[in-house]
C-alpha cells in the first residue's frame, strides 16, 4: 500500500462560507496550528484577484503566500489553488523560491481544459509541484476522463484529483473512477480525492479508496469541522482518527479541535454548514448546490415545490450557477399568472367602507395587545392577518403568499383566506389573486407578504389601513416574531431589507392612508 497524505483545505474550500474572511490572526493560527497535527499538506488559499488582504485567504500571486508561511514546517507541504474560472495572469506565478509554497493545484471545468493545460505547463516550468483537479469528474465519460488523464500525464504532475463538485458521487461510481485512474496513471503520480458531502458520501468514499490498498500514493482532501459550502466537506478530524485507528498513523486530533474552537466555531454559529434537505434535493438532481442555497434563503417553499423548481432547471444551467438564473427560475414558477378580476371584485365589495387592520406576526403584537384589541373590535374594522392565524386575535381573513407558512395554517383558516396564485396546492380559499401583480421587483423582497397585501389593498380601493406587528428586521435572529416558529434569520441583511420595504411602503402611501399603531424599524 502506498502512503496516504491528508491535505487540509479549510482556508481555501472552507472560505466559501465566509468569503475567505477568516482574519489575519486565524489564517496564521490555522497554518501554524496544522503543523502540530501531523497533517501532510495544507492548502492555504486561492491564487486569485489583484490585491492582497491579510484578513483573507486569497492571494493575488505566489509571493503573497510568504506573508502567511512565517516558518515552514519541513514535514508539511504548502500549496495554493488556481481556479481556471478566474485565473490570474501568468506573470503572477513566478519561479519558486525556498520561501514560497511548494505546489499549486489547478482546478478547471471540462470547457477550460486547453487553458488549464497552458497554466499547468507554466507552473511546472516555474518549479512548483503540480496537482491537476478535474472539476465535476462525474460529468466526464470514461473516454473523456481517460483522455484527460493521459494528456496531463505529459506534464508529470505530482497528483491528479477526482473532484466531486456537487457531492453526488456514490461509492460504485467513485470506485470505478478510481480504478480507471489507477490503470492509466504512472505509478509515481498520486491519485487524489476532493469530496463534498451533499449526499453524505465523503467519508465512505474516502474510506473505500484507502481500503482498496492501491500501491500508489493517495491524497485525501478534508477540512477541519467539515467546513465548506452547503453540506460541507470531509471532516479532517474524523478521517484522521480513522487513519490512526486502522492504519497506524499518528495524527494529533486535539490540535484540530483547538483550531475548531478558536477560529471556526463562531462562523458555524452564524453561517451553518452541514447536511440539509435543500442540498440533498440539489444533489439528487445533480444541480449546483448554490441553487438550493439561493432558494432556501427565500424561506417560502415547501419540499415538494422546492424539488419542482430545481427539477425545472435545464441540464446546462444546473452546472453553472448565477443568481440571475436562479431568480429567473424562481420567478417563472412563482408568477403563475391568472385572471383575478372576479376575486378582486368580490374582495373589494367585502372590504368596501371598512378600515383594514393588518396584523403581521411581529413581536409588537404581544407588547401592544390591548391597543390592537381596541381597534380590532370596532364595527367598521376588518382584520386581516398575514401568514399566521392571528394569535390572540380573531381575523376576518388571512392573507398569505408564502407556501411554507401557509402549509402550517391552512387547516386552521379554511375558506377565510386570501392567497396568491403561486400557491398551487391550497386546499380551499375564498380568494385567489395574481402573485405577479403585487410582487416587488427587487428579488430580495419580491414575495414579502406584508408589502404584497398593502399593494393589494391599495389596488382594491381601500382608503385606510392600520398596521400592527409589521415591525421590520433587526441585527439579531431572535425576537423578530411573536411566535418563535415563525422566526427566520435575516440578521445579515436586516438594514437593506428594511430600506427596500420602506421604499415600497412609501409608494403605497401615495394612494392609501397607512398608519402604524405599533413600533417599527421601517422608515415611515
Amino acid at each position: 500500500m502506498g502512503k496516504v497524505f491528508l491535505l487540509d483545505c479549510t482556508l481555501r474550500d472552507g472560505g466559501y462560507i465566509n468569503d475567505w474572511c477568516f482574519g489575519k490572526e486565524a489564517i496564521l493560527g490555522i497554518v501554524e496550528g496544522l503543523s502540530e497535527t501531523g497533517v501532510d499538506m495544507v492548502e492555504i488559499g486561492f491564487i486569485k484577484g489583484t490585491s492582497y488582504d491579510p484578513n483573507r485567504s486569497v492571494f493575488p500571486d505566489v509571493k503573497s503566500f510568504r506573508n502567511v508561511i512565517r516558518s515552514k514546517d519541513p514535514s508539511m507541504l504548502y500549496v495554493g489553488m488556481l481556479d481556471m474560472s478566474a485565473p490570474v495572469d501568468l506573470s503572477a506565478i513566478t519561479p519558486k523560491g525556498a520561501e514560497d509554497i511548494d505546489g499549486i493545484r489547478v482546478i478547471f471545468k471540462k470547457n477550460k481544459t486547453d487553458e488549464a493545460y497552458a497554466y499547468c505547463k507554466h507552473i511546472k516550468e516555474m518549479g512548483y509541484d503540480l496537482y491537476v483537479n478535474f472539476v465535476g469528474t462525474d460529468q466526464y465519460t470514461d473516454d473523456e476522463f481517460i483522455a484527460g488523464l493521459k494528456r496531463f500525464t505529459e506534464l508529470s504532475p505530482e497528483g491528479m484529483t477526482i473532484v466531486d463538485t456537487f457531492g453526488v458521487i456514490k461509492r460504485k461510481q467513485f470506485l470505478h473512477m478510481v480504478k480507471l485512474a489507477d490503470q492509466i496513471l504512472p505509478q509515481e503520480i498520486k491519485l487524489c480525492y476532493h469530496a463534498h458531502n451533499n449526499l453524505q458520501q465523503a467519508f465512505g468514499n474516502a474510506e473505500a479508496m484507502v481500503e482498496m490498498d492501491l500501491s500508489r500514493d493517495l491524497v485525501i482532501d478534508a477540512c477541519i469541522f467539515g467546513m465548506g459550502r452547503g453540506a460541507g466537506n470531509l471532516n479532517l478530524e474524523l478521517f484522521a482518527e480513522f487513519m490512526n485507528e486502522n492504519y497506524g498513523t499518528n495524527y494529533k486530533i486535539e490540535p484540530m479541535l483547538r483550531l475548531m474552537d478558536l477560529y471556526l466555531s463562531d462562523f458555524y454559529k452564524t453561517r451553518f454548514w452541514g447536511y440539509s434537505l435543500p442540498l440533498y434535493l440539489s444533489a439528487t438532481l445533480n444541480c449546483h448546490p448554490n441553487y438550493a442555497i439561493y432558494l432556501a434563503e427565500k424561506d417560502s417553499l415547501p419540499v415538494a415545490l422546492f424539488h419542482e423548481i430545481l427539477a425545472s432547471i435545464s441540464d446546462e444551467d444546473k452546472r453553472e450557477f448565477s443568481k440571475e438564473k436562479a431568480e429567473s427560475y424562481y420567478r417563472r414558477y412563482m408568477d403563475h399568472p391568472i385572471d383575478d378580476t372576479t376575486a378582486r371584485n368580490a374582495l373589494s365589495q367585502e372590504l368596501s367602507g371598512f378600515t383594514v387592520l393588518l396584523l403581521a406576526p411581529g413581536i409588537s403584537l404581544s407588547e401592544q395587545k390591548e391597543k390592537i384589541a381596541a381597534l380590532a373590535e370596532k364595527p367598521d374594522t376588518k382584520v386581516i392577518a398575514v401568514n399566521f392565524a392571528g394569535g390572540d386575535f380573531t381575523p376576518d381573513l388571512v392573507f398569505s403568499s408564502n407556501m411554507r407558512r401557509y402549509a402550517r395554517l391552512q387547516d386552521k383558516v379554511g375558506t377565510k383566506s386570501i392567497v396568491t396564485s403561486n400557491m398551487r396546492d391550497v386546499k380551499s380559499s375564498k380568494y385567489v389573486v395574481d402573485f405577479a401583480s403585487y410582487a416587488s421587483e427587487d428579488p430580495r423582497i419580491r414575495d414579502n407578504s406584508g408589502v404584497m397585501l398593502l399593494k393589494l389593498l391599495s389596488a382594491l380601493g381601500v382608503k385606510k389601513v392600520w398596521v400592527a406587528g409589521m415591525d421590520g428586521y433587526t441585527s439579531t435572529q431572535s425576537h423578530n416574531y411573536f411566535d418563535a416558529e415563525l422566526e427566520y434569520d435575516f440578521s445579515s441583511e436586516y438594514a437593506e431589507r428594511n430600506r427596500l420595504i420602506s421604499e415600497e411602503i412609501s409608494k403605497v402611501r401615495e394612494s392609501m392612508e397607512v398608519t402604524w399603531i405599533t413600533p417599527t424599524h421601517y422608515t415611515l
